[in-house]
Formats: C-alpha cells, structure tokens, sequence
C-alpha cells in the first residue's frame, strides 16, 4: 500500500481517539533554564491570535473528521496568561470539530503567580479540569536561581487554589540543582509528596544549549551536579515516591494509580496527536507535522494559507517504529513488540544480542513480546536507547 493510499484509508475510518496539543507561546521573562519555544513580547494582539489558533485547530479537524478527542494539552510558554475567553473559544471549537471522549482529560500549565491564581476559576469553567503548576522548587533561594518570579509562599497559595477548583493537580520540581545535597532534597520531596497532589513531575536540571545557564556553564560560573551524585538524587526519588503510593511510571513522571497524564501517554505509546501554535509538532495519518516556531511567523503563514505549518512530511514504517520504541521505552510499562511490529510492519525492531546482554546486566527485563528498561537501565536511559533499538 502506498503511503497516499494509506492516508485515504485513515481519513475514511476512526483510527482511535487523539489528543490535541494547544501552543501558547508568550511569558512574562524567560527562565535561564528554559529551551522550550516562549518569547516574550510587550503586546499580544489577543483577538488575532484567537482567531489564527482557531483557523489552525480548523484544518487539523479537517483531516481527521470522524475521530474524538481524548485529551488536550494548552502547553507553553505560559498559557496560564490566555484570556479564559480564548481557552472556552479553543475548546468549543474544539468539540464541534471532534466531539470529546468521555472523561476527556483538558489540562493547563500555569505559573503560580498570585494573578494567574485569579483566573483559575474562569480557566475551570472554560472547561479545564487539570493543571500542572510550575512550582518549580520549594526553597526560595533555588527559586531566585531559577529565575522564578514566585516564592514559596506565593506558589503554594496558588496550589491551594488549583487544588480547590480543578478535579486534579500536578506540579514541576527541578532537582539536582548545583550543589544540592541529598538532604536538601529529601526533605523537599517529603515536603511536596505531602502536599496531596496525584501527580508530580520531577526532572533533573539539564543544561540546553541555547539558555542562559548553557552561556553561564561555559563561562564557568555555573557548574552541573557531578554526574554520580545526581544518579543518587535520581535513585532516592523514585524510593521515596514509591514509598508514598505516588510511583515513577516515565523516567521522570510520578502518579497514583489513575492520575498518570493520558494526554502524554498518547506521546509515550505513540499514538495519534495534532499539534497546533507556533513550534507545535503532530503526529496524525503516518505524517511528521511541525508548525513555525516564531509567533510573527506563525501568524503570517495562517493569514496566508489557513494554518501555521511548515514542515509536514511522511514518516516511513522504520521511523515510525523507531520513534514508538523511543518514546514507548521511556514508560516503566515498556513496549510489546508484537503490537508494534503489527502497527508498522516492521519486524526488527529490536537488537536482541544487545537485548539479552543488557538484560544478564539487569537494565532491561524481557517478558513475553514485551521489553522494559528496568529502575536500574532508567539512569542509563539514552545510552541504552542507543545500544538497543534498531535503526
């Protein structure tokens, strides 16, 4: 089957459900950590970036008619600053094109700012039902480090906000921070696991080309953790989150049983996802699709041709299944080779000399048609990826 005639028979037939990732690309100041596509600008014409988000949603449903929506995902950025019209707009919109799964999950990053606190109410009744507050730290001089314009008493007031007015909550800490010791984050992490959120997302500070802290670390006034003492903060997180009933079920994601993200197990497990706004990439009918990632640019090309993309281009059955493997060997569930081999034709999808030799070392367990990177193979996670999956 050519890869036209496969899109035409996607385009004819539900192919499951989809998940829907929303760009708002704008912050009040960028963080010295942060690589991710946010800018920040004196104005947003809000009226005109309404309208473009909703003419690029438009031609997404357009090739994907009859497929509901499980999940969507207003990412950033920091789209805690959208106008709680503008959400309702997406979101109806949104309905009308697809129609939502029952128990759609709707989710929102936001800042815990006392003024992004204030709409939270208004981002509720748009429709939003889950949050992931980027709290970020829970000691104010890490927070100044971070470049964070909250402290610690201003975030937790807005967690305590969120907690009453959405179904469920989620927050970012960044851990292994220049010299922090093992303490220091022990007594952090027992501090947020107390706090009653489902789900907590903990990730290691990285340095990203591109940032602030990348000019600072080749200037030498910024130093990363050494490498076996973050492997330390990395083992103790996951004890202790296990221990409080809230497991690691991605490398650096954590919820009770049911509170896991559904909108990035649809990235994870690979399955279909549109993403629109500047820099939002999709996976739908076996194509790669990516958005111009500058706002000004964004808006120019949906003036022009009705929506933000620039790049959308087929993936072969080897890139699909590489990409699956990629990602789905992030989940602690791992991936049934079967399955995908069945999704996308392709057999090999594994070296298993290196499989077997990785698993006499305890890295990866093999169970059936199914391969998982073990706790132990999760602090080796990339150099594992890179021995095991075959490309």
């Amino acid at each position: 089957m050519t890869f036209e005639m496969e899109v035409e028979t996607l385009q004819k037939r539900p192919e499951g459900e989809l998940a829907l990732y929303i760009h708002w690309p704008f912050c009040v100041s960028k963080c010295p950590y942060c690589d991710f596509n946010s800018h920040v600008r004196d104005a947003v014409d809000q009226a005109a970036w309404r309208a473009a988000l909703l003419a690029d949603m438009a031609h997404e449903a357009a090739l994907t008619p009859g497929r509901r929506l499980r999940s969507i995902f207003f990412g950033g950025g920091t789209p805690s600053l959208m106008p709680p019209e503008t959400v309702a707009a997406l979101l109806a919109a949104a309905e009308r094109h697809w129609g939502f799964a029952e128990g759609i999950e709707i989710t929102l990053e936001a800042n815990p700012s006392s003024v992004e606190a204030a709409r939270f109410t208004d981002l509720a009744a748009a429709g939003v039902n889950r949050v992931s507050l980027g709290l970020q730290a829970l000691d104010d001089a890490a927070l100044r480090f971070l470049g964070r314009a909250h402290d610690v008493g201003e975030g937790l007031a807005a967690l305590d906000v969120a907690q009453r007015v959405f179904a469920r909550v989620s927050f970012d800490l960044i851990y292994a921070r220049p010299d922090q010791s093992p303490e220091d984050w022990q007594r952090e992490l027992a501090r947020a696991l107390a706090l009653g959120t489902g789900h907590l997302s903990l990730y290691q500070l990285t340095i990203e080309d591109g940032t602030r802290f990348a000019t600072d670390a080749a200037k030498g006034v910024l130093t990363e953790l050494d490498p076996d003492r973050a492997a330390d903060l990395f083992e103790a997180t996951r004890a202790a989150t296990a221990a409080a009933g809230i497991p690691a079920y991605e490398v650096s994601n954590h919820a009770r049983a049911g509170e896991q993200s559904r909108h990035n197990l649809a990235y994870w497990r690979y399955q279909d996802y549109l993403g629109i706004g500047p820099g939002a990439h999709g996976r739908r009918l076996g194509q790669a699709t990516v958005r111009h990632r500058k706002p000004e640019n964004w808006l120019k090309r949906v003036a022009a041709g009705g929506h933000g993309i620039q790049v959308a281009e087929p993936l072969s059955p080897r890139a699909r299944a590489t990409e699956a493997l990629l990602m789905g060997l992030r989940l602690d569930e791992g991936v049934d080779l079967a399955r995908l081999a069945a999704k996308t034709g392709v057999d090999a999808l594994i070296d298993l000399r290196a499989a077997a030799r990785l698993e006499e070392l305890g890295f990866v367990e093999q169970a059936g048609t199914r391969v998982r990177v073990t706790p132990a193979g999760m602090l080796l996670l990339n150099a594992i990826l890179a021995d095991l999956v075959v490309t």
